[in-house]
């Protein structure tokens, strides 16, 4: 499926964590009450992997968890809308669009992404949450360190070590009683600012019916 399809867009950038230094962004508590969005269904955490088609090799580290309120920890990434409300590395309001187009931004020609989720206990999911927001901005080339550290404090995830290549953490989180896995791949050119420059025009097109 083309990127193109979707009516939603975040700005252009390379496939891995972020290769500037982070500073603090912080949006509004209303703009993130605004659009807060709770996900019917279990409660789950959602690991995604981006691996390059050629080599296999994993280039970012995400996470997303579907709390009281669904979020997508984005550490050290370069995912991001002025829609969508952030919070050092947490975006909010994380709909099953917004879902997709995080995994699509991420997929195309040179780049596929591994999904693997697991269902968890609420007061699991909740405490991921509260980790992914206490965390602060992530620098840069450490998503996987960051994420990793975080699953390991979780209740039945101790088996988490720390990891600072995005393999080794998806290797480990399939081993996770419960995860399931799939990949999502896209024929998208490897120029991504061409996709996101017409997603991002339907964007604004779309908030001003």
């Amino acid at each position: 499926m083309q990127r193109r399809t979707f009516l939603l867009a975040a700005p252009a950038a390379l496939a891995g964590c972020g290769t500037v230094t982070r500073e603090e962004v912080v949006a509004s508590m209303a703009d993130v009450n605004r659009v807060a969005y709770a996900h019917p269904g279990p409660k789950r955490l959602t690991l995604f992997t981006m691996k390059n088609v050629g080599s296999g090799n994993g280039a970012h580290t995400g996470l997303m968890i579907n709390a009281s309120q669904r979020v997508l920890w984005d550490p050290a990434g370069t995912f991001g809308h002025p829609s969508i409300p952030e919070r050092n590395d947490v975006h909010f309001g994380i709909t099953p669009q917004l879902e997709q187009l995080y995994i699509s931004y991420h997929s195309r020609e040179t780049y596929y992404t591994l999904i693997q989720e697991v269902d968890v206990p609420a007061q699991t999911a909740e405490m991921a949450l509260q980790l992914a927001m206490a965390n602060g901005p992530t620098p840069k080339a450490a998503c996987t360190r960051h994420t990793s550290r975080l699953l390991g404090q979780l209740p039945g995830f101790g088996q988490i070590q720390s990891a600072f290549f995005p393999d080794k953490l998806s290797d480990q989180f399939a081993q996770i009683p419960g995860v399931r896995s799939r990949e999502y791949f896209e024929d998208d050119s490897d120029d991504k600012s061409v996709a996101a420059a017409e997603i991002d025009e339907l964007l604004r097109a779309q908030a001003a019916q």
